[in-house]
């Protein structure tokens, strides 16, 4: 299978009193506010590293629910953290944080498994992806 989604960043000003909107394809991110605040400190929208760990969680745990059907498990519940630290202008840490309630299985298998969703989810994946850049000037 094979699939491309697309988001839309757009900014317009400087790094700290510029403001700008982020906009996905589903449009459930639709002009969303970014700016300085929203990432430095606390301000209403979004900011690159909270979307790093919505998509995060999200594929972690759908991967691991994949996993675990395979293997003959039927998930009620698996409810996923991601906690992303950025320092110094990079991004040192993604913590995950996962409670699961999967009938029939044991502590052991449960761990293997999220140990496995953990290495093969494409977002754990990202930084050893190709990256490819297209620059137009206007």
């Amino acid at each position: 299978m094979k699939f491309t989604r697309r988001a839309n960043a757009n900014w317009k000003g400087t790094g700290m009193e510029g403001k700008g909107t982020i906009s996905t394809q589903s449009t459930t991110l639709d002009n969303a506010q970014l700016s300085f605040k929203t990432r430095f400190e606390q301000g209403v929208g979004t900011n690159p590293e909270e979307l790093i760990a919505a998509a995060h969680s999200g594929c972690f745990t759908m991967q691991l629910s994949f996993l675990l059907s395979e293997a003959g498990f039927v998930p009620e519940d698996l409810d996923t953290t991601a906690k992303v630290t950025f320092e110094d202008g990079t991004i040192t840490l993604i913590q995950l944080e996962l409670t699961g309630k999967v009938p029939g299985i044991s502590e052991e298998v449960f761990q293997q498994t999220a140990q496995k969703a953990k290495e093969i989810c494409p977002i754990s994946k990202l930084l050893n992806t190709e990256i490819t850049l297209q620059v137009t000037l206007n």
